[in-house]
């Protein structure tokens, strides 16, 4: 067995590289070599192809050309493309939303019998949250007004309101700054179609003027989040702590096995309960039954309610085709490798798509519908079974590497978890912590792999260190996925892994919950659209304690971010205050300009600031630096330093 490779600390990977490598299957990390030398000119950001007389590139090193065709300096040129990358972010999350407010409203109309609302609670405090009258209103007049507010935030408002899933989730310090800064998104679409206008040839030349439409924008990509988030707790519950298991391991060569990939649950919900439902045609079939794994962040939505094991994620999702077990990889949208279908027809895996905007070529397409779900899941299914039967027998290669996970750290769980210790102010036990220094401070990871990097190298050395450095850590999206694959979410690692004073409050935490041990070190928080959950506990940290979120000790990190839905969310959180990490370098360094207002003077306008730094160590370092300059301005102690 491989047991390290150089492109990724994860050993089951190794594995199936070696394999991929024996097969002569073509991987990513083949791809990638095939790609170099890439161009300088799109790394830095200068390379423009907005219009036909095109593409235009700057000399990086201060030589000719200093101007594209039309006159674009560099400056322009590189935010322009930043602003792109935000708006096509910002699309993907909201659409996202999009659906599932579709689905909410379709559900409670009766057009979708197979969804009803799971949560209750959580749809009567988002309506009280929106200003939505509850009282005397049944659950389905309740859930069709929010369905119909979430909509009415994808266009501009009449009345000049501003999007009320930005403008009701933030602190009022923080939303009459938006307002009062000219950042505020009147609208979900507008915003996005705004950015599309004015990087159009021949329009915004103001490098600052456009930074500001794209750190407005941005805010539709937190809008999106916040909203995906809340509609899926209303229509599928709210997670709440849940054990399973991560990594290759989880598949099971006796069974049909069906990966669900992508990062929406309103089909994955289905497929988990139509699975059970299943298992007589499975056995019949000659399996155990169906076994479902997810991967990606629809595996990190199933795994959070459902406790379904997450196979893999982003940068390794052809290894779960290599190991020859998968019978069928169901998708919805997003994160998906158009390659699957090279390496699904090398291994016998059944591709299926299932959403308009995410069809490949050489995959099965079924069109998916909430009004037939459950009839479409069975026909989806029925397909991974037959596929099943066309491998029994066959040698497969699963590597045995598994990790527990304990997920589903919900905003919702945690203020739950912390009752226990102090039933009438919960948030007292985490406030008393900070400012005791047991938690220095908090830390959000967040994003995908990046094959330029490692695979979970930046993740696993960042997270080891501020473990140790009493940092409490979240993680939401693949980032989780990383941090689950080596051990960051199991219990038993916190011994190892924390800081003496994080391991008091883990324990103590945890015992009070009656678990007889620790919370895990790494704290679940969901898909990358939760990324939000972290913001929805920041922000009653911030009101208890009478400051706004760019005070708080709090930051966040993509070490190995690809999409460009991670360059808007990380635009959002520098925009909500947050000093916030990148570990690969934005196609933004070919403007030292933008560069220096996206990493200093953005500071003046709202508080946050953008970190890039590749080499883990110092972005750790770096970090903390910024939660001790955060506690010094709250009078907290700083390690190492006095009380200020």
């Amino acid at each position: 067995m491989a047991k390290s490779c150089k492109v990724s600390l994860d050993p089951a990977v190794c594995e199936m590289v070696e394999k991929a490598g024996r097969l002569e299957v073509e991987t990513v990390w083949d791809r990638y070599q095939a790609m170099l030398p890439q161009c300088g000119f799109g790394e830095t950001g200068l390379c423009c192809r907005h219009c036909l007389q095109g593409p235009c590139r700057i000399d990086p090193f201060g030589g000719e050309p200093k101007a594209g065709i039309c006159g674009a300096t560099a400056d322009v040129i590189v935010a322009r493309g930043l602003d792109r990358a935000i708006a096509a972010g910002g699309a993907s999350h909201s659409g996202h939303a999009k659906h599932i407010a579709h689905t909410l409203k379709k559900a409670v109309r009766g057009k979708a019998p197979d969804y009803a609302i799971k949560d209750k609670a959580k749809l009567r405090k988002v309506a009280e949250r929106l200003g939505i009258p509850t009282e005397g209103r049944s659950e389905a007049e309740i859930g069709l007004a929010v369905a119909e507010a979430a909509l009415a935030d994808f266009n501009e408002k009449a009345t000049e309101a501003p999007v009320t899933w930005v403008a009701t989730t933030v602190t009022e310090k923080r939303s009459k700054l938006l307002m009062e800064r000219g950042l505020m998104p009147k609208g979900i679409d507008y915003e996005i179609a705004d950015i599309m206008h004015r990087t159009h040839y021949g329009c915004d030349a103001d490098p600052i003027n456009l930074l500001q439409a794209g750190i407005r924008c941005s805010l539709t990509d937190f809008a999106g989040c916040h909203m995906g988030t809340d509609l899926s707790d209303i229509l599928f519950g709210t997670p709440q702590p849940v054990v399973s298991e991560a990594n290759l391991g989880v598949l099971k060569a006796d069974m049909v096995n069906v990966a669900v990939h992508g990062h929406n649950p309103v089909l994955s919900e289905i497929i988990v309960q139509v699975a059970e439902e299943m298992k007589p045609e499975a056995k019949a079939a000659g399996a155990g039954g169906v076994n479902v794994v997810g991967i990606c962040c629809t595996g990190n939505e199933v795994l959070m309610r459902h406790g379904i094991p997450s196979c893999t994620h982003s940068l390794s999702q052809e290894m779960a085709l290599i190991t020859g077990a998968l019978d069928a990889v169901v998708m919805d949208y997003q994160c998906i490798m158009p390659s699957l279908a090279t390496v699904a027809e090398c291994m016998g895996t059944r591709l299926i798509t299932t959403m308009e905007t995410m069809k490949i070529p050489g995959a099965i397409h079924i069109p998916f519908a909430e009004e037939r779900a459950k009839e479409i899941a069975r026909e989806i299914i029925r397909h991974a079974i037959e596929a099943f039967t066309r491998r029994r027998g066959k040698p497969v290669d699963i590597p045995q590497n598994r990790s527990k996970v304990v997920a589903g750290f919900s905003a919702e769980a945690i203020i739950n978890a912390l009752s226990k210790l102090n039933a009438d102010d919960p948030l007292k036990p985490l406030l008393d912590n900070i400012v005791a220094g047991n938690i220095r401070g908090v830390c959000l990871f967040c994003g995908c792999n990046n094959v330029k990097v490692p695979q979970d190298r930046n993740f696993v050395t960042m997270a080891r260190r501020l473990l140790k450095e009493n940092v409490l850590v979240l993680a939401s999206g693949c980032g989780a996925g990383a941090l689950m694959r080596h051990g960051f979410m199991d219990p038993a690692s916190v011994d190892e892994v924390c800081g003496e004073g994080l391991k008091a409050v883990l324990t103590a935490i945890g015992e009070a919950n009656g678990l007889g041990g620790p919370l895990p070190p790494v704290l679940h928080v969901g898909s990358c659209v939760d990324t939000s959950r972290a913001v929805a506990l920041a922000v009653p940290l911030a009101n208890r304690l009478g400051v706004d979120t760019d005070q708080l000790p709090v930051v966040a990190s993509a070490p190995e971010a690809t999409a460009e839905k991670a360059v808007a969310i990380g635009t959002w959180a520098v925009t909500l205050g947050i000093p916030t990490h990148v570990g690969v370098m934005l196609p933004v360094v070919g403007s030292r300009y933008v560069t220096q207002v996206l990493t200093d003077k953005v500071r003046d306008l709202t508080g946050g600031y953008f970190i890039v730094e590749p080499d883990p160590e110092s972005a750790g370092q770096k970090l903390l630096a910024a939660i001790d300059e955060r506690r010094a301005g709250l009078g907290l102690n700083v390690p190492g330093g006095a009380r200020r």
